[in-house]
């Protein structure tokens, strides 16, 4: 038996699409709030001139120390997302509705991994791709130091392997900056009388968009490699992290807490972090940092 398609029953409809997408989104566990910094934006673009000065407190002695913000003018300009699908009228009507809750949840289910795409597209350009300094994320030419006596520090290693990051994920800014302009919601276009669309190819169309965009922090917060992931190499990625110094020549007093590897490093990466002993040894690596998983590093 047709249906007659009512107000009440798209209603009814875009509820149950709804619930889907929602089920869809919460099913995935996203990995971007682990290694960026969730801004929120109130524009189309931000700029973080503020990127490259790490506050350190030092003696009070005499007048306060002005230390200005020099304006690095880095941005980063949200971009525009979306994900559409469409439901025929003819199948409202026919009550075949439950045809499409899977398709919903997996609509909610990219919606929620979304965000791990795009900072993972970032993460993965981090050697050819600038960040504040005008240098690539991860190099060898860093400037670091006042006017006069600036050096180069390097957040890298060498090698054309399968690449791993080592990363200190514990401060407020992580390595990684995630901007959220519009977070991803669920709408529809639905009303018969107003739409073109139901109109001219009697079908329904619902759908998810965002604005929003993935840059770089701090690069002093992470070390990229493309060597052998062992003990030597992950010691002096370790050793370096942690000596990074601001313009003034002080200790950031960085600690590595973090392991990213892809899926075809792991286990290379649990050996060497999780074994108590290697060839025999006490593994003096064990447990140093954790390891993140990360299957869209590459």
């Amino acid at each position: 038996m047709t249906r007659v398609i009512t107000p009440d029953l798209l209603a009814a409809a875009q509820r149950g699409f709804k619930t889907s997408f929602q089920k869809g989104f919460a099913g995935v566990t996203a990995m971007y709030a682990s290694v960026a910094t969730i801004v929120p934006s109130n524009s189309s673009e931000e700029v973080y001139g503020w990127l490259g000065d790490i506050p350190k407190l030092r003696e009070w002695i005499g007048d306060r120390h002005l230390k200005s913000l020099e304006s690095k003018g880095y941005s980063i300009r949200n971009r525009k997302f979306e994900a559409t699908v469409t439901v025929l009228k003819d199948d409202i009507e026919d009550d075949k509705l439950g045809l499409y809750g899977s398709r919903f949840e997996m609509l909610g289910n990219s919606a929620a991994q979304h965000p791990d795409e795009i900072t993972f597209e970032l993460i993965n350009s981090a050697y050819a791709t600038a960040c504040y300094d005008g240098q690539n994320f991860f190099d060898t030419d860093h400037p670091v130091g006042k006017p006069g006596s600036v050096q180069s520090a390097s957040n890298m290693q060498g090698g054309s392997g399968t690449p791993w990051i080592l990363a200190d994920l514990s401060r407020p800014l992580k390595p990684f900056i995630f901007q959220k302009r519009r977070d991803y919601n669920f709408i529809a276009k639905e009303d018969s009388k107003t739409s073109d669309h139901v109109f001219m190819r009697d079908e329904y169309i619902y759908g998810t968009d965002a604005r929003v965009a993935a840059g770089f922090g701090f690069w002093q917060m992470a070390f990229g490699s493309k060597e052998t992931l062992d003990k030597q190499s992950l010691q002096d990625a370790y050793t370096r992290l942690a000596s990074f110094t601001d313009d003034e020549g002080r200790k950031l007093g960085i600690k590595p807490t973090h392991l990213i590897v892809p899926t075809t490093n792991v286990f290379a990466a649990r050996e060497l972090i999780l074994a108590a002993q290697i060839d025999g040894t006490s593994n003096t690596m064990a447990n140093l940092v954790q390891i993140i998983e990360a299957p869209l590093l590459q």
